[in-house]
């Protein structure tokens, strides 16, 4: 039972890594129609700033949890002003072409700087440590993880399903000509949207820098999972970014206890079921 209890842990913190990286993809993809190939290297960034301001500037993690989104999340905004907002006209196929070169262009300048070996990134004393729950032990850090990624996802849904703001982005989607006719500044919307998006691939990054090895390739092999957590969800639906990257989490650590040759393939069998079933996603809309 602990070594069950201990996978499902592990599930569900890679679920709230999945559920954070795929709502910032959804919430760009949704305004903007651009598949963001190079959301895991700005998670990647994310990761990297924490740990330069660390080891530089002498900026610890609690800091880092505000000052990194804000840092990823500016870069996202000077991508879109430079580059995005030129292809917006263009067929998909040329905003995933960019994204994924800037991805190549983001991890080899890593890869020049700092190698290829993984940097550690300490766990803050305050959450250190663990509790014996009796059928395993909860490390405090993982805990904080999962709990602050429901809270920021909980958050950004109700922001987005709740709110004024959120009704303009929704209106942004079905409709941004006659949004701009009511006198909504279309434009600097989808540059602060997509700095969202961006900045919240930042936030995961940070929070995964004490799990895992800070590398320049950190973010390439999950954002493969991101984008089928994305496709199963729904492109562009919040709620099925969150409620699916949780699921698969749990999904994922549940397969490596019982079967764990399949640990690495079941999110991609369970994309291809629901597309033979529901192409528009679990929680998209039928076009």
């Amino acid at each position: 039972m602990q070594a069950l209890f201990g996978q499902l842990l592990v599930g569900l913190i890679n679920g709230s890594f999945y559920a954070l990286l795929s709502l910032g993809l959804s919430v760009i993809f949704g305004l903007v129609g651009v598949v963001n190939f190079a959301h895991g290297a700005l998670y990647t960034t994310g990761a990297f700033v924490a740990w330069l301001g660390l080891t530089v500037l002498g900026v610890g993690y609690w800091p880092a949890l505000l000052l990194t989104p804000l840092a990823v999340g500016l870069l996202g905004v000077v991508v879109e002003r430079t580059m995005l907002r030129r292809i917006y006209a263009l067929d998909d196929l040329y905003g995933l072409l960019l994204t994924y070169g800037l991805t190549l262009v983001i991890e080899g300048l890593f890869h020049h700087f700092y190698g290829n070996s993984g940097n550690g990134y300490p766990v803050p004393e305050a959450l250190a440590g663990g509790t014996n729950l009796g059928f395993m032990f909860l490390p405090r850090y993982r805990a904080w993880v999962v709990v602050a990624s429901l809270a920021v996802c909980g958050a950004s849904w109700w922001v987005i399903e709740r709110t004024k703001l959120g009704a303009y982005l929704r209106a942004g989607t079905e409709n941004p000509r006659l949004l701009q006719a009511f006198g909504v500044d279309v434009p600097l919307m989808i540059t602060l949207t997509v700095g969202f998006g961006a900045g919240l691939a930042g936030l995961a990054g940070v929070m995964a820098a004490p799990i895992y090895q800070v590398s320049p390739s950190m973010g390439s092999s999950l954002v493969i999972v991101v984008f089928a957590v994305v496709v199963i969800g729904g492109m562009g639906s919040i709620l099925g970014s969150i409620v699916t990257g949780l699921g698969l989490g749990l999904l994922e650590g549940l397969t490596k206890f019982l079967y764990p040759e399949a640990a690495a393939t079941v999110v991609f069998a369970v994309m291809a079921l629901v597309l033979l079933a529901r192409p528009a996603g679990l929680f998209g809309r039928e076009p």
